[in-house]
Parts: C-alpha cells; structure tokens; sequence
C-alpha cells in the first residue's frame, strides 16, 4: 500500500497565529500556531512577535519562514485531522 504525499498548495492569514490552509488532497482547514510563541530555542525565539508569523510562505508545499524554519505538511496534515479540523473544500476555494 502506498500513501500519497500531502502539501500545502495554498494559505490564507486570519490573524493572530490563525491560518486557514488548502492542502493538495482536497481537504482544508483552520489552525491555530500559537504554541509557537511559547517554544524555546533560538530558531522558536523570532515567533514571539506576531509580525514575524506573518511572514510566512509556502515552499515547496510546506510552511516556511525566513529563518529556515518549516512545518511537515504531512505532520501538520494529520493533526489537523485528527482533531477535525478538515473537511473537503472545492478546488475553487
């Protein structure tokens, strides 16, 4: 059985840490990143100001910022569905 690789193919911000993303299977949701203002280290540290979460982008399908750090977007994927935060949504979206 093979699995098929998830990324994310579009974002929107919403504010605060909140971003709504569209991944590339169709499903799409809302989710929350604050936990990142908390995280320690010094590739976490830039993430207690708000205006630097802002600044992300998507690079080759996954979250990234300007410092280097990114987010699994197969990792981020399954929490999000685990904790029902998905649902299918039209390619329109």
């Amino acid at each position: 059985m093979t699995s098929k690789i998830v990324h994310v193919r579009k974002l929107q911000k919403l504010g605060g840490y909140r971003l709504k993303l569209w991944f590339t299977d169709g499903q799409a949701g809302e989710w929350d990143f604050s936990n990142l203002a908390t995280r320690t280290g010094a590739a976490a540290a830039p993430f207690r100001d708000p205006a630097y979460f802002d600044r992300v982008f998507l690079e080759m399908g996954a979250l990234t910022w300007p410092n280097g750090y990114d987010w699994s977007p197969q990792a981020l994927h399954d929490d999000m569905a685990a904790a029902g935060a998905l649902r299918a949504e039209t390619a329109a979206a």
